[in-house]
């Protein structure tokens, strides 16, 4: 399988190194208030959208969104200070793609900070989490048609955004990552088919029997069953409505 996997939100804890920045910054902010993810400028409307657990757009103010986003990238090398959002995970996918000769490929919006190019220094973060010879791609635009270009199989992201544009723009399947309530999965996501899972490890327990099937009838609706979908009506029809 062509896997693709997101950095920041997915893998890498990019609200934890912005809540340290935060707390520097901004003492009297309390950075569990602080959205999972802040992007650049161009990205604030889809980002206030998003009905992310623990999120709060009135934590800060977009003056104070655009101080704390030009901090973290003023640092040396800020991509390398995040954690790991589930110790291990990366080094099990390496495994993984290792044992089931998984082609896997890394995502990522990542502005440029101070240092190395954000391409350098994630490769150098994953190598360090325990995935060898990572291949990272930085992107813009439509992750559905990035998906298509590439020929992805699956794409693991934490963005609903992001799975509904494979979903529409791609043949590709998406895994989304929610780490909040299931009820609070948005409804837009189950009726175009996006399964989500509650962590990487469960995303890569999924892939692994998927991968284990793979040769079996009916694997499209192998993938939806393991993921707790019904079994679907066609896209295609799914896309028109939305486009409607």
């Amino acid at each position: 399988m062509k896997l693709g996997f997101d950095l920041d939100g997915t893998v890498a804890d990019l609200q934890g190194a912005l809540a340290r920045e935060a707390r520097r910054l901004f003492p009297g902010v309390d950075p569990g208030d602080l959205p999972k993810s802040i992007a650049p400028a161009r990205d604030e409307a889809a980002a206030q959208d998003r009905p992310a657990p623990g999120f709060s757009m009135s934590a800060l103010t977009s003056r104070q969104q655009q101080e704390l986003w030009s901090a973290a990238c003023a640092k040396v090398n800020f991509w390398e200070t995040l954690d790991e959002i589930e110790p291990g995970a990366l080094a099990r996918l390496s495994r993984l793609a290792r044992e089931r000769r998984w082609e896997v490929i890394f995502l990522t919006s990542r502005p440029e900070t101070k240092g190395d190019t954000a391409q350098l220094q994630s490769h150098r973060w994953l190598a360090a989490k325990g995935f060898e010879l990572p291949s990272i791609f930085v992107v813009h635009g439509s992750r559905g048609k990035i998906a298509a270009s590439l020929q992805l199989d699956v794409l693991v992201d934490d963005r609903p955004e992001n799975c509904l544009d494979i979903a529409i723009d791609s043949t590709a399947r998406a895994i989304l990552v929610w780490r909040g309530g299931e009820d609070t999965v948005p409804g837009s996501a189950r009726q175009l088919g996006i399964g989500s899972v509650t962590s990487i490890s469960e995303a890569l327990d999924i892939l692994e029997t998927l991968d284990k099937e793979g040769e079996e009838a009916g694997i499209v609706d192998r993938f939806k069953q393991l993921l707790g979908l019904k079994r679907a009506s066609r896209r295609a029809p799914v896309k028109a409505t939305a486009a409607g």
